[in-house]
C-alpha cells in the first residue's frame, strides 16, 4: 500500500487541482459582476471568495511545480473524484461568507448538490437570494454538467497526459475521440455545450422570461441541473412556450454529445437512425409520456382539446426532466396515482445518454445488460453457438460487458447502503430509497416530502438526517 501511494504522482495531482482551483475564481468573479450589475449587497462576500479561492489555487499550483514525470490513469481518477470535494468546498464560501446559507453542512450540501447537477435543495425561499448567488448557484451546475475536468482541457493546455483525465471525467462504458488530440475533442464538446445554452436563453427570453431568468434556466437545463431561480420551479411559468422550450433542450442535454457533433458538424443525420441508444432514449420518452397521460387523462374531469394538451405537456415534462436527471418540475407528481410514481422511479434509474450531461446508469449500459441476459438464455438452448452482444453494428467486447455489469453492480450497492443509513437516520422507507436514488442518478426531487413541491430542508431530524444528506448526494 505504502508503495502504491508513493507511486503516485502527487506534486502533479497538487499542480492540476490548484489550476482548476484557478478557472473556479474566475467564475466566482463572473457572479461578483452580475451581482454588481443588479446591485447586490453581498458582492464584496463573493469577491472575497473568489480572492481565498484564487490564492489557495495559486499556493497549488507553485506547490505542484513542474513534476519530473508525466502521470497515468490512477492520477486521472484522483484528481477527477479530488475535484468535485474540493469545488464544493470552495464553492460553498459565496454562500457561507454572504449569509444566504449560513449553515456549512446546508452551504456545501446546496453547493455539491449544484456541482453534481443533482439539482437536491435546501432553500426554503430562492427568491429572496440575491441576484449574485443565484447566478453562481445557476454557474456551479453549468460547470459540473459537461464536466470540470472537459473544461480545463478545452481551455488550458498544460496537461501533458490528457487521455487519462479524459477517460475518467467522461461517462459511459466508451467515449468518442471527435478529433485526434484531446484538447480539442474538449473543445468541441464545450462549444456544443455553451451553442446550446446561448441559443436557449435567447429563445426563453423571446418566450416571456427576463434576461436573468433565461440565461440561469438555460445554464440550469443543459446541465440537467434542475437549479430555477423560482420556489416553484417552471411551474412559476404558465406559458406552454417556455415549456416546450425547456423540453426540447433537456432532450438535446440528455443526448451523447458526439452524436449531436455528428449531426450538427459532420452532417451525417444517418447516424440518428442507426444509434441504438438515441432509438432507446426517444422511445421511453415516447411510452411513459403516453401512459402518464393516459392515466392522468382517466383520473381528471376536464375535457376538450384544451385540457388533453395540458396533460399531455405536463407528462412529456416530467418524463424528459426526469429520464434527463434535470429534475424541473411544472407540476407535483406526487399528487398523481402512486403507480404513475414507480414510473417515474424506473426512468430515475435508467438516466438518459451516455455522453450527455444527463446522470443516472445510462440508458448504454442497460441495453448491454438487457442483451446480454438474453444471449445468455439463448447460449443455455444452444451452447454451441457464437452470440456476441452487438450495439450500432459493432460486437461489445467481454472486457467491456464485465465493465458495464461491474458498474450496475456497485451502483445497485451503493443504493442500498444509502438508502439503509437514510432509514437507520430517521425517513420512512418510500422516502428513504427515492431520496438515495435521486441522489445518486443526480435526478433532484424525489417522492414525499422530497417531492418536487417538497425540499430537502423539510427533512428535520437533527445531526443524523444532516449525515445522511451530504452521504447521500455526495
Amino acid at each position: 500500500m505504502s508503495f502504491m501511494l508513493k507511486a503516485i504522482n502527487w506534486r502533479q495531482i497538487t499542480r492540476v487541482l490548484g489550476l482548476l482551483v484557478l478557472t473556479e475564481s474566475f467564475f466566482m468573479l463572473i457572479a461578483a459582476g452580475v451581482g454588481a450589475l443588479y446591485g447586490d449587497e453581498n458582492v464584496g462576500a463573493i469577491l472575497d471568495s473568489a480572492l481565498i479561492t484564487a490564492v489557495v489555487g495559486t499556493l497549488s499550483a507553485l506547490i505542484g511545480g513542474k513534476p519530473k514525470r508525466q502521470y497515468g490513469i490512477r492520477e486521472g481518477y484522483i484528481i477527477v473524484g479530488l475535484v468535485w470535494i474540493v469545488f464544493s468546498f470552495f464553492g460553498m464560501l459565496p454562500f457561507l461568507i454572504s449569509g444566504g446559507i449560513p449553515d456549512v453542512t446546508n452551504a456545501f450540501f446546496e453547493t455539491m448538490s449544484g456541482f453534481t447537477t443533482t439539482g437536491a435543495s435546501i432553500l426554503t425561499d430562492i427568491e429572496a437570494m440575491s441576484h449574485g448567488l443565484l447566478f453562481w448557484r445557476s454557474i456551479i451546475q453549468w460547470l459540473g454538467g459537461m464536466g470540470i475536468v472537459v473544461l480545463s482541457l478545452a481551455i488550458l493546455p498544460l496537461f501533458g497526459a490528457g487521455m487519462q483525465l479524459y477517460q475518467a471525467e467522461v461517462p459511459g462504458p466508451t467515449y468518442d475521440r471527435l478529433q485526434p488530440r484531446i484538447k480539442d475533442t474538449a473543445r468541441r464538446l464545450w462549444g456544443i455545450y455553451l451553442i446550446f445554452t446561448v441559443v436557449e436563453a435567447i429563445l426563453l427570453k423571446v418566450a416571456g422570461m427576463d434576461l436573468f431568468d433565461a440565461i440561469c434556466h438555460s445554464l440550469t437545463t443543459m446541465a440537467t441541473g434542475g437549479y430555477s431561480t423560482k420556489q416553484d420551479s417552471i411551474a412559476f411559468w404558465s406559458s406552454p412556450w417556455i415549456h416546450y422550450i425547456i423540453i426540447f433542450f433537456m432532450l438535446l442535454a440528455g443526448t451523447n454529445f458526439s452524436l449531436l457533433y455528428m449531426i450538427m458538424v459532420k452532417r451525417n443525420f444517418k447516424r440518428i437512425a442507426s444509434d441504438d441508444e438515441f432509438r432507446i432514449y426517444i422511445s421511453l420518452i415516447l411510452i411513459f409520456t403516453l401512459i402518464i397521460t393516459f392515466g392522468l387523462a382517466v383520473s381528471s374531469d376536464a375535457t376538450g382539446l384544451g385540457a388533453v394538451e395540458s396533460e399531455f405537456r405536463t407528462s412529456l415534462f416530467q418524463v424528459v426532466s426526469i429520464i434527463t436527471t434535470t429534475g424541473f418540475a411544472t407540476t407535483d407528481f406526487m399528487l398523481w396515482k402512486p403507480i404513475l410514481w414507480m414510473l417515474l422511479l424506473v426512468i430515475m434509474f435508467t438516466g438518459a445518454s451516455a455522453g450527455s450531461t444527463s446522470g443516472g446508469v445510462k440508458l448504454i449500459r442497460i441495453v448491454v445488460v438487457a442483451k446480454n441476459m438474453f444471449y445468455e438464455f439463448r447460449r443455455l438452448i444452444h451452447p454451441k453457438a457464437i452470440m456476441p452482444v452487438r450495439v450500432n453494428k459493432h460486437v461489445v467486447s467481454e472486457k467491456i460487458i464485465n465493465n458495464i455489469h461491474a458498474f450496475v453492480t456497485v451502483y445497485v450497492f451503493v443504493l442500498i447502503v444509502s438508502t439503509l443509513v437514510l432509514i437507520l437516520s430517521g425517513m420512512d422507507v418510500m422516502e428513504s430509497f427515492s431520496a438515495a436514488l435521486t441522489s445518486i442518478s443526480n435526478v433532484g426531487p424525489g417522492l414525499g416530502k422530497i417531492g418536487p413541491a417538497g425540499n430537502f430542508a423539510d427533512i428535520q431530524i437533527g445531526r443524523a438526517s444532516c449525515r445522511a444528506r451530504v452521504w447521500a448526494i455526495g
